[in-house]
């Protein structure tokens, strides 16, 4: 009963989330009927679990969305969005858009750009691009996830992500481990989600469906005489890589005193370090962007003041409410994931996943993926799972004389697979940000989840084949 209580509420909530429901009404309601099926007390669950651990989420990441969303706004303002799409679309060819947002979402990503900064920061111009080369928009948050949930998450040795850097502190590994199947592992599923999203769109294409008419988080269109020129555009963007680099390694990490910081009781500057130094390469990127406003589009801005147009007020103020439906949506999920990962019904799940008699790097790549699936995150469900077994995994490698490092990879890449369902946080932030529903694009974000998802047992099988680390 107690599992059953679990696959029902991950059931439910996926169902109303595909149906466009409000998670942040019902990620709750779904947590709370699977904890009372399976004994636990309801408010205590509710007040204690499920309001505490959405809380401490909005207090880790609040700053982020915020200035996520405003600076996808105002490059979406500046004209710097526009002013990128028409560049990649005379250099590429408009056959070749959705290539060149998979690139930028990609380097964005790996440079150390947080998912949801990159969906905010990178939607404006896929969207102008899309529209320049009427490819149906319905592709945007599937091209976005394949160029910023995949390869670059934690295929790619060194990437910054969270779910490559989880696994260094149970394995005594670096981001770096397993550089060659790695490699191979992202190269893969680039090759297969470029080949889904192209065949979908040529046959939407074929059956005369276009970019289509949309209202909804719709950039403005854009005076093309004002626009400013492409190498300046892509100033803001290399402002937020650059800046977030150089701001963590060099700079914030001994900007304070120790004595000054403890005052703060309970203050890792480990742990708020990538946070701190994202926050201000956001500012420093948002700064930017107005400044292109105001050189490029000074007349533009008084002929909109005398119309009642957008003005730099009302952007920011869209951004800001943007910024808050995808916080409390992505909070929710983490509190209806930690809810379930207090019930008696997931230590079974848990414990069954993770003494199965196989390869380590088989049953890391099961249980982590289910687990993963299971909380709708893939840094949750990698942590629960080498929480519970990490130790035995090494134990079991070093017996069977497998390299930590492979584990460290498959643990990884495991973590960016199933975890992308309906009800995770990230997918349903996505198509807010693009303005579509799980109905017209999930299909296709699904496709590049099982394509994630099938790339981990051939790379286990390459693993295993030849021994490359």
């Amino acid at each position: 009963m107690d599992v059953l209580a679990i696959f029902l509420a991950l059931g439910l909530l996926i169902l109303v989330a595909y149906r466009g429901y409000p998670v942040i009404l019902f990620a709750p309601v779904f947590a709370l009927l699977a904890a009372v099926l399976s004994g636990l007390p309801l408010l205590p669950t509710y007040t204690e679990v499920f309001m505490v651990k959405a809380v401490n989420y909005i207090k880790l990441y609040f700053p982020i969305f915020l200035l996520g969303a405003v600076f996808g706004k105002v490059m979406e303002y500046s004209g710097a969005a526009h002013s990128i799409a028409k560049g990649i679309t005379r250099s590429i060819g408009k056959n070749q858009a959705m290539l060149a947002i998979v690139l930028t979402c990609g380097i964005l990503t790996y440079g150390g750009v947080s998912l949801f900064v990159v969906a905010f920061a990178v939607y404006p111009f896929a969207a102008a691009l899309f529209r320049e080369a009427d490819i149906p928009k319905r592709l945007i948050p599937a091209t976005i996830a394949l160029g910023a949930f995949t390869f670059t998450m934690d295929s790619l040795p060194g990437t910054p992500q969270i779910q490559n850097i989880i696994p260094t502190s149970y394995y005594q590994t670096t981001a770096f481990a397993a550089p060659v199947i790695g490699s191979i592992g992202g190269g893969l599923i680039v090759i297969a989600g470029l080949w889904w999203l192209n065949r979908r769109k040529n046959k939407l294409i074929h059956k005369g469906e276009g970019y289509g008419e949309h209202s909804l988080n719709e950039p403005e269109p854009m005076n093309e005489g004002a626009l400013p020129p492409v190498w300046l555009s892509f100033v803001p963007l290399l402002l937020v890589l650059v800046g977030n680099a150089v701001f963590t390694y060099w700079v914030l990490p001994d900007w304070y005193p120790e004595s000054l910081l403890e005052q703060y009781e309970g203050l890792n500057i480990k742990t708020v370090l990538g946070i701190w130094s994202l926050i201000i390469a956001l500012v420093l990127g948002i700064v930017s962007a107005i400044f292109i406003r105001l050189v490029y589009h000074r007349k533009e801005d008084h002929e909109e003041k005398s119309t009642h147009k957008q003005t730099l007020s009302t952007v920011i103020t869209s951004g800001v409410a943007g910024s808050l439906l995808a916080i409390m949506n992505t909070a929710s999920e983490v509190g209806f994931g930690n809810v379930i990962a207090t019930m008696p019904g997931f230590k079974t799940v848990a414990d069954f996943l993770l003494t199965m008699k196989t390869s380590p790097l088989i049953s890391e790549a099961l249980s982590i993926n289910i687990l993963a699936g299971i909380t709708g995150s893939a840094s949750g469900g990698m942590s629960i799972a080498l929480d519970t077994m990490g130790s035995k995994y090494l134990e079991w490698a070093m017996a069977t004389g497998l390299n930590p490092e492979l584990l460290h990879r498959i643990a990884s890449m495991s973590a960016g697979g199933m975890d992308t369902l309906p009800h995770n946080g990230a997918v349903i932030t996505l198509l807010a940000i693009c303005g579509l529903t799980h109905r017209e694009s999930y299909p296709d974000i699904f496709a590049i989840t099982v394509i994630k998802t099938l790339v981990i047992p051939l790379v286990i099988v390459i693993t295993l084949l030849t021994g490359w680390v």
